[in-house]
Protein backbone atom coordinates (compact mmCIF):
# COMPACT_ATOMS: atom_id res chain seq x y z
CA UNK A 1 0.00 0.00 0.00
CA UNK A 2 1.75 3.48 -0.90
CA UNK A 3 0.68 5.96 1.24
CA UNK A 4 2.38 8.52 -0.14
CA UNK A 5 0.96 11.35 -3.14
CA UNK A 6 1.20 9.94 -6.99
CA UNK A 7 4.05 12.08 -9.06
CA UNK A 8 0.55 13.81 -10.36
CA UNK A 9 -0.53 14.84 -7.45
CA UNK A 10 2.59 15.97 -6.09
CA UNK A 11 3.04 18.27 -9.78
CA UNK A 12 -0.68 19.39 -9.67
CA UNK A 13 -0.01 20.99 -6.01
CA UNK A 14 3.22 22.49 -7.51
CA UNK A 15 2.03 24.05 -10.47
CA UNK A 16 -0.56 25.56 -8.24
CA UNK A 17 1.79 26.91 -5.81
CA UNK A 18 3.80 28.08 -8.74
CA UNK A 19 1.16 30.31 -10.10
CA UNK A 20 -0.07 31.37 -6.60
CA UNK A 21 3.29 32.88 -6.22
CA UNK A 22 3.41 34.39 -9.41
CA UNK A 23 -0.38 35.96 -9.57
CA UNK A 24 -1.18 36.07 -6.07
CA UNK A 25 1.80 38.18 -4.20
CA UNK A 26 0.87 39.92 -0.30
CA UNK A 27 0.23 43.25 -2.49
CA UNK A 28 -2.53 41.23 -4.42
CA UNK A 29 -4.41 40.27 -1.78
CA UNK A 30 -4.11 43.37 0.58
CA UNK A 31 -5.46 44.99 -2.89
CA UNK A 32 -8.08 42.51 -3.10
CA UNK A 33 -9.11 43.62 0.67
CA UNK A 34 -9.14 47.34 0.82
CA UNK A 35 -10.89 47.34 -2.80
CA UNK A 36 -13.35 44.75 -1.30
CA UNK A 37 -13.64 42.94 -4.62
CA UNK A 38 -15.79 39.94 -5.40
CA UNK A 39 -12.88 38.13 -5.86
CA UNK A 40 -9.61 38.32 -7.73
CA UNK A 41 -10.84 37.61 -11.27
CA UNK A 42 -7.17 37.75 -12.62
CA UNK A 43 -5.97 34.90 -10.02
CA UNK A 44 -9.37 33.28 -10.53
CA UNK A 45 -8.25 33.08 -14.68
CA UNK A 46 -4.93 31.70 -13.99
CA UNK A 47 -5.91 29.25 -11.65
CA UNK A 48 -8.92 28.08 -14.12
CA UNK A 49 -6.23 27.82 -16.70
CA UNK A 50 -4.14 25.35 -14.93
CA UNK A 51 -7.50 23.28 -14.27
CA UNK A 52 -7.87 24.52 -10.55
CA UNK A 53 -11.74 24.83 -11.17
CA UNK A 54 -12.64 22.04 -12.47
CA UNK A 55 -10.68 19.64 -10.33
CA UNK A 56 -13.62 17.27 -9.45
CA UNK A 57 -15.74 17.71 -12.35
CA UNK A 58 -15.87 14.54 -14.58
CA UNK A 59 -14.43 15.03 -17.86
CA UNK A 60 -17.09 14.21 -19.55
CA UNK A 61 -18.60 17.90 -18.33
CA UNK A 62 -14.87 19.24 -19.03
CA UNK A 63 -13.18 18.83 -15.60
CA UNK A 64 -9.95 17.27 -14.42
CA UNK A 65 -11.91 14.24 -13.03
CA UNK A 66 -9.68 13.94 -9.78
CA UNK A 67 -10.51 13.26 -6.18
CA UNK A 68 -11.10 15.03 -2.81
CA UNK A 69 -8.05 14.57 -2.39
CA UNK A 70 -6.69 16.62 -4.98
CA UNK A 71 -9.05 19.65 -4.23
CA UNK A 72 -7.70 19.25 -0.87
CA UNK A 73 -3.88 19.45 -2.04
CA UNK A 74 -4.91 22.47 -4.16
CA UNK A 75 -6.95 24.01 -1.15
CA UNK A 76 -3.42 23.35 0.77
CA UNK A 77 -2.00 26.41 -1.71
CA UNK A 78 -4.49 28.67 -1.57
CA UNK A 79 -4.66 28.79 2.17
CA UNK A 80 -0.83 29.34 1.67
CA UNK A 81 -1.26 32.45 -0.51
CA UNK A 82 -4.08 33.68 1.49
CA UNK A 83 -5.73 33.92 -2.07
CA UNK A 84 -9.24 35.93 -2.48
CA UNK A 85 -10.70 33.48 -4.99
CA UNK A 86 -13.77 31.36 -4.55
CA UNK A 87 -13.21 27.56 -4.00
CA UNK A 88 -14.71 25.44 -1.33
CA UNK A 89 -18.32 26.34 -2.50
CA UNK A 90 -17.88 26.97 -5.77
CA UNK A 91 -15.13 24.30 -6.79
CA UNK A 92 -16.02 21.26 -4.51
CA UNK A 93 -19.61 21.49 -2.71
CA UNK A 94 -21.35 22.71 -5.86
CA UNK A 95 -19.94 20.44 -8.13
CA UNK A 96 -20.53 17.31 -5.54
CA UNK A 97 -24.35 19.11 -5.15
CA UNK A 98 -25.14 18.39 -8.74
CA UNK A 99 -22.85 15.33 -9.40
CA UNK A 100 -24.79 13.86 -6.73
CA UNK A 101 -28.44 14.90 -6.90
CA UNK A 102 -28.52 16.80 -10.21
CA UNK A 103 -30.59 16.20 -13.42
CA UNK A 104 -28.53 15.06 -16.62
CA UNK A 105 -30.11 18.66 -17.78
CA UNK A 106 -28.87 20.33 -14.73
CA UNK A 107 -25.00 19.04 -14.78
CA UNK A 108 -24.52 19.78 -18.43
CA UNK A 109 -26.02 23.19 -18.36
CA UNK A 110 -23.75 24.17 -15.07
CA UNK A 111 -20.83 21.36 -14.58
CA UNK A 112 -19.08 22.55 -18.19
CA UNK A 113 -19.02 26.38 -16.63
CA UNK A 114 -17.83 25.83 -13.04
CA UNK A 115 -15.20 23.88 -14.53
CA UNK A 116 -13.84 26.23 -16.88
CA UNK A 117 -14.21 28.67 -14.01
CA UNK A 118 -16.95 31.03 -16.29
CA UNK A 119 -19.23 30.49 -13.56
CA UNK A 120 -19.31 30.23 -9.30
CA UNK A 121 -21.23 29.02 -7.33
CA UNK A 122 -21.97 29.89 -3.51
CA UNK A 123 -23.56 27.26 -1.32
CA UNK A 124 -26.18 27.81 1.58
CA UNK A 125 -25.84 25.03 4.12
CA UNK A 126 -24.82 26.85 7.22
CA UNK A 127 -28.13 26.25 8.85
CA UNK A 128 -27.65 22.73 9.04
CA UNK A 129 -23.87 22.45 9.21
CA UNK A 130 -23.23 24.80 12.43
CA UNK A 131 -26.74 25.77 13.73
CA UNK A 132 -29.04 28.02 12.35
CA UNK A 133 -29.08 31.37 14.17
CA UNK A 134 -30.70 35.10 14.14
CA UNK A 135 -33.85 33.71 12.73
CA UNK A 136 -32.14 32.27 9.56
CA UNK A 137 -33.65 28.84 7.82
CA UNK A 138 -35.31 28.13 4.44
CA UNK A 139 -38.76 27.07 3.36
CA UNK A 140 -39.31 25.45 0.67
CA UNK A 141 -43.39 25.12 -0.68
CA UNK A 142 -44.66 24.58 -4.47
CA UNK A 143 -41.03 24.99 -6.11
CA UNK A 144 -40.68 28.34 -4.42
CA UNK A 145 -38.15 29.35 -1.91
CA UNK A 146 -38.83 31.40 1.41
CA UNK A 147 -36.59 32.64 4.72
CA UNK A 148 -33.18 33.68 4.92
CA UNK A 149 -29.81 31.96 4.60
CA UNK A 150 -26.89 33.48 6.20
CA UNK A 151 -22.85 32.51 6.07
CA UNK A 152 -23.34 32.06 2.58
CA UNK A 153 -19.72 30.43 1.06
CA UNK A 154 -18.47 32.00 -1.77
CA UNK A 155 -21.31 34.27 -2.39
CA UNK A 156 -19.53 37.02 -4.25
CA UNK A 157 -20.07 37.49 -7.57
CA UNK A 158 -21.51 34.13 -8.14
CA UNK A 159 -23.79 33.14 -10.60
CA UNK A 160 -25.95 30.23 -8.65
CA UNK A 161 -26.64 29.21 -5.40
CA UNK A 162 -26.84 25.80 -4.19
CA UNK A 163 -29.32 26.19 -1.32
CA UNK A 164 -30.41 23.77 1.04
CA UNK A 165 -33.87 24.28 2.90
CA UNK A 166 -34.92 22.94 6.74
CA UNK A 167 -35.86 19.69 5.26
CA UNK A 168 -32.44 19.21 3.58
CA UNK A 169 -33.18 19.61 0.35
CA UNK A 170 -31.51 21.10 -2.22
CA UNK A 171 -32.18 23.37 -4.51
CA UNK A 172 -30.78 25.28 -7.37
CA UNK A 173 -31.23 29.53 -7.51
CA UNK A 174 -30.21 31.56 -10.33
CA UNK A 175 -27.84 34.43 -9.01
CA UNK A 176 -30.55 36.54 -10.71
CA UNK A 177 -33.57 35.31 -9.88
CA UNK A 178 -36.63 37.28 -8.49
CA UNK A 179 -37.43 38.25 -5.36
CA UNK A 180 -33.49 37.26 -4.02
CA UNK A 181 -32.32 39.65 -2.03
CA UNK A 182 -28.49 39.64 -2.11
CA UNK A 183 -25.67 41.40 0.74
CA UNK A 184 -23.01 40.85 2.23
CA UNK A 185 -22.26 39.36 5.03
CA UNK A 186 -18.96 41.16 7.37
CA UNK A 187 -16.80 38.27 8.76
CA UNK A 188 -13.15 38.60 10.45
CA UNK A 189 -11.54 37.35 6.55
CA UNK A 190 -11.25 40.05 4.00
CA UNK A 191 -10.14 37.77 1.97
CA UNK A 192 -13.52 35.84 1.04
CA UNK A 193 -16.83 37.02 0.63
CA UNK A 194 -19.62 35.56 2.47
CA UNK A 195 -23.32 36.51 1.65
CA UNK A 196 -26.66 36.56 3.24
CA UNK A 197 -29.49 35.49 1.24
CA UNK A 198 -32.90 36.41 1.61
CA UNK A 199 -35.82 34.54 -0.43
CA UNK A 200 -39.31 35.76 -1.12
CA UNK A 201 -41.19 33.14 -2.71
CA UNK A 202 -37.76 33.07 -5.33
CA UNK A 203 -38.38 30.22 -7.91
CA UNK A 204 -35.84 27.55 -7.13
CA UNK A 205 -35.02 24.08 -9.27
CA UNK A 206 -34.82 21.25 -6.96
CA UNK A 207 -31.86 18.78 -7.19
CA UNK A 208 -34.14 15.85 -6.81
CA UNK A 209 -32.47 13.02 -9.17
CA UNK A 210 -31.54 11.09 -6.06
CA UNK A 211 -31.19 11.64 -2.08
CA UNK A 212 -30.49 15.13 -1.71
CA UNK A 213 -30.09 14.73 2.38
CA UNK A 214 -27.31 12.09 1.41
CA UNK A 215 -25.54 14.63 -1.10
CA UNK A 216 -26.13 17.27 1.16
CA UNK A 217 -24.22 15.28 4.09
CA UNK A 218 -21.24 14.66 1.46
CA UNK A 219 -21.04 18.46 0.54
CA UNK A 220 -20.72 18.87 4.26
CA UNK A 221 -17.90 15.99 5.18
CA UNK A 222 -16.23 17.98 1.57
CA UNK A 223 -16.21 21.03 2.83
CA UNK A 224 -14.96 20.83 6.41
CA UNK A 225 -12.02 18.47 4.98
CA UNK A 226 -11.30 21.36 2.52
CA UNK A 227 -11.42 23.87 4.93
CA UNK A 228 -9.39 22.13 7.05
CA UNK A 229 -6.59 22.21 4.08
CA UNK A 230 -7.05 25.72 3.86
CA UNK A 231 -5.84 25.75 7.37
CA UNK A 232 -3.16 23.42 7.21
CA UNK A 233 -2.08 26.01 4.21
CA UNK A 234 -2.29 29.08 6.24
CA UNK A 235 -1.00 27.65 9.41
CA UNK A 236 2.60 26.30 7.68
CA UNK A 237 3.00 29.45 6.33
CA UNK A 238 2.72 31.25 9.34
CA UNK A 239 5.20 28.90 10.79
CA UNK A 240 7.61 29.74 8.22
CA UNK A 241 7.02 33.36 8.92
CA UNK A 242 7.56 32.99 12.34
CA UNK A 243 11.12 31.20 11.45
CA UNK A 244 12.36 33.47 8.72
CA UNK A 245 11.55 36.73 11.72
CA UNK A 246 13.02 34.68 14.28
CA UNK A 247 16.70 34.30 11.89
CA UNK A 248 16.81 38.03 11.20
CA UNK A 249 15.17 40.08 14.46
CA UNK A 250 18.10 40.78 17.23
CA UNK A 251 17.65 41.73 20.27
CA UNK A 252 20.34 41.80 22.85
CA UNK A 253 23.06 41.98 20.22
CA UNK A 254 21.53 38.20 18.85
CA UNK A 255 19.31 36.86 16.25
CA UNK A 256 15.89 35.87 18.90
CA UNK A 257 15.99 32.27 17.13
CA UNK A 258 19.15 31.81 18.95
CA UNK A 259 16.71 31.99 22.16
CA UNK A 260 15.69 28.46 23.33
CA UNK A 261 11.94 29.90 24.46
CA UNK A 262 11.94 30.72 20.52
CA UNK A 263 13.09 27.69 19.31
CA UNK A 264 10.81 25.19 21.67
CA UNK A 265 7.57 27.64 20.03
CA UNK A 266 8.81 27.07 16.39
CA UNK A 267 9.55 23.54 17.14
CA UNK A 268 6.12 22.83 18.42
CA UNK A 269 4.05 24.79 16.07
CA UNK A 270 5.45 21.95 13.67
CA UNK A 271 5.39 19.26 15.89
CA UNK A 272 1.67 20.36 16.35
CA UNK A 273 0.84 20.95 12.59
CA UNK A 274 1.97 18.51 10.73
CA UNK A 275 0.03 15.74 11.88
CA UNK A 276 -3.24 17.19 10.19
CA UNK A 277 -1.66 16.51 7.27
CA UNK A 278 -2.12 12.82 7.38
CA UNK A 279 -5.23 13.33 9.22
CA UNK A 280 -6.87 15.39 6.55
CA UNK A 281 -5.41 13.46 3.63
CA UNK A 282 -7.23 10.15 4.98
CA UNK A 283 -10.15 11.86 5.64
CA UNK A 284 -10.20 13.10 2.35
CA UNK A 285 -9.23 9.52 0.49
CA UNK A 286 -12.22 7.95 2.85
CA UNK A 287 -14.40 10.62 1.50
CA UNK A 288 -13.98 8.43 -1.75
CA UNK A 289 -12.56 5.01 -0.95
CA UNK A 290 -14.32 4.27 2.53
CA UNK A 291 -17.45 6.42 2.27
CA UNK A 292 -18.47 4.32 5.54
CA UNK A 293 -15.82 6.52 7.50
CA UNK A 294 -15.87 9.47 5.67
CA UNK A 295 -18.34 11.52 7.84
CA UNK A 296 -16.40 10.71 10.76
CA UNK A 297 -12.83 11.22 9.50
CA UNK A 298 -14.08 14.92 7.75
CA UNK A 299 -15.07 16.00 11.24
CA UNK A 300 -11.86 14.58 13.05
CA UNK A 301 -9.97 16.25 10.82
CA UNK A 302 -11.67 19.64 10.92
CA UNK A 303 -12.19 19.76 14.39
CA UNK A 304 -8.70 18.68 15.40
CA UNK A 305 -6.90 21.11 12.52
CA UNK A 306 -9.40 24.12 13.44
CA UNK A 307 -7.61 24.29 17.17
CA UNK A 308 -4.04 23.22 16.12
CA UNK A 309 -4.27 25.99 13.42
CA UNK A 310 -5.54 28.42 16.05
CA UNK A 311 -2.61 27.45 17.93
CA UNK A 312 0.07 28.13 15.71
CA UNK A 313 -1.92 31.48 14.84
CA UNK A 314 -1.52 32.90 17.85
CA UNK A 315 1.96 31.27 18.30
CA UNK A 316 3.33 32.27 15.20
CA UNK A 317 2.22 35.87 15.79
CA UNK A 318 3.84 35.70 19.52
CA UNK A 319 7.12 34.94 17.29
CA UNK A 320 7.02 37.99 16.16
CA UNK A 321 6.49 39.93 18.82
CA UNK A 322 4.68 43.78 18.63
CA UNK A 323 5.29 43.24 14.92
CA UNK A 324 2.68 40.34 14.31
CA UNK A 325 0.05 43.25 14.74
CA UNK A 326 0.56 45.45 12.33
CA UNK A 327 -0.63 45.70 8.67
CA UNK A 328 2.75 45.77 7.75
CA UNK A 329 3.56 42.35 7.90
CA UNK A 330 0.28 41.10 6.88
CA UNK A 331 0.23 38.37 9.44
CA UNK A 332 -3.54 39.27 10.04
CA UNK A 333 -4.28 37.73 6.87
CA UNK A 334 -3.43 34.43 7.65
CA UNK A 335 -4.63 34.55 11.11
CA UNK A 336 -8.05 35.66 10.49
CA UNK A 337 -8.39 33.20 7.09
CA UNK A 338 -7.69 30.66 10.14
CA UNK A 339 -9.90 32.05 12.46
CA UNK A 340 -12.77 31.92 9.79
CA UNK A 341 -11.86 28.66 8.47
CA UNK A 342 -12.18 27.57 12.30
CA UNK A 343 -16.32 28.27 12.12
CA UNK A 344 -17.46 28.01 8.78
CA UNK A 345 -19.37 24.82 8.29
CA UNK A 346 -19.01 24.17 11.98
CA UNK A 347 -16.49 25.12 14.95
CA UNK A 348 -14.71 22.71 16.67
CA UNK A 349 -17.87 21.67 19.36
CA UNK A 350 -20.41 21.54 16.72
CA UNK A 351 -18.12 18.67 14.61
CA UNK A 352 -17.35 16.57 17.55
CA UNK A 353 -21.23 17.08 18.86
CA UNK A 354 -22.11 15.72 15.12
CA UNK A 355 -18.79 12.91 15.50
CA UNK A 356 -20.41 11.99 18.58
CA UNK A 357 -23.88 11.36 16.98
CA UNK A 358 -22.56 9.59 14.36
CA UNK A 359 -21.26 6.83 16.84
CA UNK A 360 -24.44 6.55 18.89
CA UNK A 361 -23.07 8.71 21.50
CA UNK A 362 -25.43 11.29 22.16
Amino acid sequence: MDFALTDDQKMMQDTIGRTLERVCPLDRVRKAAADKELYAADVWAALAEVGAAGLIVPEEHGGVGQTLLDAALAAEMLGRSVAPVPFTASCVMAPLALMGSGSPAQQAEWLPRLAAGEAVAGVAVSEIASGARDGAGVAAASGKLSGKALFVLDAGGADLFVVADKAKGLHLVRGDAPGLTRSDLATIDATRRVGELAFDHVEAEPLAARDGAATLGRMIDAGRVVLAADILGAGGRMIEKAVSYAEERKQFGRVIGSFQAVKHLCAEMVAELEPCRSLIWYAAYAFDAAPEEASLMAAHAKAHTSETGTFVARTATEVHGGMGFTDLLGLHYWFKRIGFDRQMMGGPERVRADAAALQGWV
